[in-house]
């Protein structure tokens, strides 16, 4: 069975790994929620931080092309380089795994969702949804809390998955 795009990554890696990217979401939303003013500045870093599907492309499309570069001037059979990195993205697309995703996983290359996790957390610090209507708060939100760790608290649990 092919597993749900947003999920099929973290399920195939290891759960410490899984594990360390999410208490690492959640020091970064307790670090803003004290420091609001800084908030900004990390939603910028974080439109600009590359997913593990970016990293993939880009590590494929690099060894791939090199694999072809070298089969034109070295030797036909390096071929195999190119092969090799393309049965690897399908294997990914289909599965959610491949040889490169624990070595990129486990230097905390995260998933758009887990980046988004953070961004949207982020963005409930700041306010950004607080014109929800009233009624957001019987479809689970919380009422607001008092404190910066509270705030930080209800954030990630609203937009945990």
């Amino acid at each position: 069975m092919l597993a749900a795009t947003t999920d099929r990554v973290p399920r195939n890696a290891a759960s410490d790994v899984n594990q360390r990217i999410q208490q690492h979401i959640e020091e970064n939303v307790r670090y803003f929620s004290a420091h609001p003013h800084q908030i900004p500045t990390r939603l910028n870093e974080l439109d600009r931080e590359w997913d593990i599907e970016r990293t993939l492309e880009a590590n494929a499309a690099t060894v791939g092309l090199t694999g072809v570069l070298l089969a034109a001037f070295v030797d036909r059979r390096l071929l195999v380089l190119p092969a090799a990195v393309m049965a690897f993205l399908l294997q990914h697309a289909l599965q959610g795994w491949c040889p490169p995703v624990p070595f990129f996983r486990s230097r905390g290359v995260r998933t758009a969702s887990e980046i988004d996790q953070e961004r949207y957390a982020l963005k409930a610090l700041r306010g950004d949804f607080a014109k929800i209507p009233d009624g957001a708060a019987a479809s689970g939100w919380a009422a607001p809390a008092a404190t910066a760790e509270g705030k930080a608290q209800q954030a990630v649990e609203a937009v945990r998955g």
